[in-house]
């Protein structure tokens, strides 16, 4: 059996579709979510009907003591080693610069970063031991180019790039990958609000992205195909950057 992998943010959009990719890819799904318990369960119930094996583990990335408990327990089932983390997480804020309240930074940096340390520090040590590791951090393209009105959105992604590149180099020898994928505008509920015909004059490609492309990128880089990839940041945006 492929190693175990755990999902943050797995309730739906981005997430939910990396969750359902690998199970099709034979990996056994931990997945996230901090209070959409319904659309998590939507998910579980596909990935089982399509004859994976996913569990739902709810708590809040951004809380380090719930998450540090919830990640503990996982561990403790050696018949279940994690192998694989998609750090996919994340919350937007927007608004200009002047007018973003502390409440508005806080809770996007803490979710992006603080979710991403929360999460992945405990699960580094047992992917050590076992030489064998697949670290995969969500991004964003507002990352990578900055985006007006999304100060707080765009340094949260950006950190974890960085991030990314950093402990990539910490790991390399040790058989574990770390790498971003840098999305930009994808079908999900987060741009249900956008002015979607003015966004796609901006896109080379005229579309909007699926979540289902995104999840085919993050199913590779969490394969055996990805074990000379490590520290990249991959976008997938149709030329928008």
């Amino acid at each position: 059996m492929k190693p175990w992998a755990l999902v943050t943010g797995g309730s739906r959009g981005i997430g939910a579709a990396i969750a359902r990719a690998l199970a099709r890819a034979g990996h056994p799904v931990y997945l996230n979510f901090r209070s959409n318990a319904a659309a998590a369960d939507e998910v579980l119930r596909a990935i089982r009907e399509a004859g994976g094996t996913a569990e739902p583990c709810p708590f809040d990335v951004a809380d380090a003591a719930a998450a540090g408990e919830a990640v503990d327990r996982l561990l403790a089932d050696e018949s279940r080693p994690i192998g694989v983390v998609v750090n996919n997480a994340g919350v937007a804020a927007d608004a200009a610069f002047p007018a973003l309240e502390r409440d508005a930074w806080e809770r996007v940096t803490r979710t992006t970063l603080d979710g991403f340390y929360n999460v992945t520090r405990p699960l580094v040590m047992p992917m050590v031991r076992r030489r064998w590791g697949r670290i995969i951090n969500i991004s964003s393209v507002s990352g990578v180019t900055g985006n007006r009105g999304q100060v707080n959105y765009s340094a949260a992604k950006a950190g974890l790039i960085g991030a990314t590149r950093a402990l990539a180099q910490e790991l390399a020898h040790r058989g574990v990958t770390v790498n971003a994928i840098a999305p930009g505008l994808i079908e999900t509920d987060m741009i249900s609000e956008a002015p979607i015909e003015t966004i796609l004059k901006l896109i080379p490609m005229r579309r909007l992205g699926r979540p289902d492309e995104v999840a085919a990128l993050a199913a590779y880089l969490a394969s055996e195909d990805s074990a000379y990839v490590t520290g990249q940041v991959i976008g997938i945006n149709g030329g928008l950057a």
